[in-house]
């Protein structure tokens, strides 16, 4: 896997939460053989040993399960702990959600019948954000709690925690819930992690687009999953076959940012490597890749 990434030209990887245990040994090795660099760790990874697929929220942090949030807090200072051991500088995390009705699906489906303007779309997205509002906070303390033990954790490691824009309304965090766990927590150790494809979803629902999130927190952002995105939520493809427009990103990116290339599997080789390439040289930076 690494050295098929390597191939392509691409110096550093991601570490997914597809990472398997029987694939550690081997990532190991290629990275103290300097075959592969790693430039950030996705949580959970390696994956809990009963799953066997992709699961960055097989257990939430906002859970109010007593078991399920201490094994979210255990899964994750293993992550952090694999983490530290490849030194690896920041580490991906989702925070789990507020237990509610499943609005984003409804405004997915209302975007696709091209609604998105009509009063109904207008009326779910309200009664989204209301219950929303009403039912966050014993969830959000839930976040806090288990961040009161990861956060001591991750800065005894030197690693910094990448909160990552969430897709859906009733995920955690918000727009607004970034900033109050950056605050809490302190940037130094509690960053923002800027995901284009989830980004441009919460802009057709109205909310904050990339630019609105990549100015408030300017200066506390550790990196970006790039990839290319076309209405109503199809993500993970590379530039050009998509609709996004990457030189949106190009006055917030920094030499300092991770950016990694989260783009589907069944993208051909060619495909993702004459198109990452290009879009590369115009943010005029070096690109990880997962």
């Amino acid at each position: 896997m690494l050295a098929e990434i390597r191939a392509l030209g691409f110096e550093y990887a991601e570490l997914s939460h597809a990472i398997r245990l029987s694939l550690v040994d081997g990532i190991q090795k290629a990275v103290k053989a300097g075959e592969i660099k790693i430039s950030s760790v996705h949580n959970f990874c390696p994956l809990p040993l009963s799953v066997t697929g992709p699961a960055p929220d097989y257990y939430r942090p906002s859970s109010r399960n007593a078991t399920e949030h201490e094994l979210a807090i255990r899964q994750t200072l293993r992550t952090l702990d694999f983490a530290a051991s490849l030194g690896v500088p920041v580490v991906v995390l989702h925070l789990g959600a507020v237990e509610m009705r499943r609005y984003t699906e409804k405004l997915l489906q209302l975007i696709e019948q091209d609604r998105g303007a009509s009063a109904k779309f207008a009326r779910v997205r309200a009664k989204a954000l209301a219950s929303r509002a009403k039912k966050c906070a014993k969830f959000f303390e839930q976040v806090v709690r288990a961040l009161d033990v990861i956060v001591p954790h991750a800065r005894q490691l030197n690693i910094r925690l990448g909160l990552e824009t969430r897709q859906g309304i009733e995920q955690i965090p918000s727009e607004d819930e970034i900033g109050e766990l950056i605050n809490r927590f302190g940037a130094e150790r509690v960053t923002y992690w800027h995901d284009v494809g989830h980004a441009q979803t919460k802009e057709l629902f109205g909310l904050a687009g990339s630019e609105a999130l990549l100015e408030r927190y300017r200066g506390q952002t550790a990196g970006m999953h790039l990839q290319d995105f076309a209405p109503p939520g199809f993500d993970h493809q590379p530039p050009g076959f998509g609709t996004f427009d990457f030189r949106r990103l190009q006055p917030f990116v920094t030499r300092e940012m991770i950016l990694v290339w989260e783009i589907h599997s069944h993208w051909s080789a060619a495909q993702v490597q004459q198109a990452c390439q290009t879009t590369q040289e115009m943010l005029s930076g070096p690109i990880p890749i997962v």
